[in-house]
């Protein structure tokens, strides 16, 4: 198990992860500190608890977002796979129906073959 060090907000702490995920929690680490400067920056000091909760709910709203458009495009992909499959249906059925009716008259052109042959 890693150990990595992250400032947030002016402050240090020690973080465990995953071997090979010491750059993506110093990333995320970067992120919620900008957050919370930025959010400093628009309102002030008006307290750190609520400074972290608001970076929170701001996070909390855009993986609420991203959820939604992720179900959204998991109902057009479900879509798409219906259109598709019917699509594959419809294509072997015109194909079944066109090998029909060259079997058809395949053998009426041989029928008229024999009867040519016939009468030569």
């Amino acid at each position: 198990m890693a150990q990595v060090v992250v400032t947030i907000a002016g402050r240090t702490y020690r973080m465990a992860c995953e071997d090979g995920q010491e750059r993506h929690l110093e990333a995320l680490a970067f992120d919620i500190d900008s957050r919370l400067a930025g959010l400093k920056t628009n309102f002030g000091e008006i307290g750190e608890q609520r400074l972290v909760v608001m970076a929170a709910l701001t996070v909390a709203d855009e993986l609420s977002e991203a959820k939604a458009r992720v179900a959204a495009l998991e109902q057009r992909i479900a879509a798409f796979d219906t259109e598709a499959r019917d699509a594959r249906e419809a294509q072997a059925s015109r194909e079944k129906f066109v090998a029909e009716a060259l079997d058809g008259a395949a053998e009426r052109i041989e029928g008229l073959a024999r009867l040519l042959a016939g009468k030569v």
